[in-house]
C-alpha cells in the first residue's frame, strides 16, 4: 500500500468516525437519561441489608408507581410502613400481616 492510499484510509476513518459520532448522538440522545445533579444518585429501589444480606429498610416505588417506606424489625415479626400515596400512611404489622397500628 502506497503513502498516499494511507493517507486516504486514515482521512476517511477519521471523516466517517466523526460524522458517526455526530449522528448517533443527535438521532440516539433521546433514550439517555440525564442525572439532574452531577453527584446524585437514581434509582428506582434502595434496600438497607444486614450481616446476613436480609432487607431491613426499603425506599422504592410500587407496581403503581407509588412510593414508599418499608422498615422490618430485626426479627422479623413486625413491619413499619410509611407511604404518603395510600389510604393508610403509617402502617405497623405482623408477621402473617395483621395491622397492629394505623394512621391516615
Amino acid at each position: 500500500m502506497t503513502k498516499l492510499s494511507w493517507v486516504i484510509v486514515l482521512a476517511t476513518t477519521f471523516v466517517g468516525s466523526l460524522t458517526g459520532g455526530i449522528l448517533g448522538e443527535r438521532l440516539f440522545i433521546a433514550g439517555v437519561v440525564h442525572a439532574q445533579k452531577a453527584n446524585g444518585v437514581h434509582a428506582e429501589e434502595y434496600l438497607l441489608l444486614d450481616q446476613t444480606g436480609k432487607a431491613r429498610a426499603g425506599l422504592g416505588l410500587d407496581s403503581n408507581g407509588e412510593v414508599g417506606l418499608v422498615l422490618t424489625s430485626r426479627d422479623g415479626n413486625r413491619t413499619l410502613a410509611l407511604s404518603p400515596d395510600g389510604p393508610v400512611a403509617i402502617k405497623l404489622t405482623d408477621r402473617s400481616g395483621r395491622i397492629l397500628w394505623s394512621a391516615p
